[in-house]
């Protein structure tokens, strides 16, 4: 269902296991910086009705994401802490075309974020199957399936403003450059991408 080309190598569950509390705050930042882009899409695209509503329930749903992980946070005495630079999803908003009018860069931008949704879901997935905290495995189980959703949720925006074989044609050439810089980006210890 979520297309993606290259499976997370089985590392990454290993390197995150050691380090589940970089883990709790990398995750909190990517729920923060989630919820936020959600609010730069309504702002840049106010117009459109259907994905302000739609948009508005994901960034709800990040920000109560972003909550909850606080919250696992805070039972481990673990501070926020500085954020970092994702350089996963840099990489991946440099798919985004610039030369182009902003209602046809409106498919890479809801793409990218889809595309982040769909690892972000097989990320937890791996976590919900290997953490060895209960409380984790079920946290990471319910946050998988919520990633699916929003993964669908930006697909189907697509579809509702595009073609649908434009959209499935782009997002196919999109996600083997995720796989390539899946590839590329050297596994961390502690970081959701």
């Amino acid at each position: 269902m979520l297309g993606l080309v290259l499976p997370t190598d089985e590392k990454w569950a290993v390197l995150a296991n050691e380090s589940l509390h970089h883990i709790l705050i990398d995750h909190a930042y990517c729920e923060q910086k989630a919820a936020s882009n959600g609010i730069s899409l309504i702002v840049r695209y106010p117009d459109r009705t259907k994905l302000v509503e739609v948009i508005s329930q994901v960034v709800e749903e990040e920000w109560s994401h972003f909550m909850m992980v606080m919250a696992e946070m805070r039972k481990r005495n673990i501070a926020l802490g500085p954020q970092r630079v994702d350089e996963y999803a840099v990489r991946l908003k440099k798919m985004e075309r610039k030369n182009l009018d902003a209602e046809t860069k409106l498919l890479d931008k809801l793409l990218v974020c889809a595309i982040i949704e769909a690892r972000s879901c097989e990320r937890f997935k791996i976590l919900s199957e290997t953490v060895e905290d209960e409380s984790l495995v079920k946290f990471y189980k319910e946050l998988m399936i919520s990633e699916a959703g929003h993964y669908a949720t930006f697909t189907n925006l697509a579809r509702e403003y595009f073609p649908k074989q434009v959209v499935a044609d782009r997002l196919a050439e999109m996600l083997v450059i995720e796989g390539e810089v899946i590839q590329e980006i050297a596994l961390e210890r502690g970081r959701i991408h």
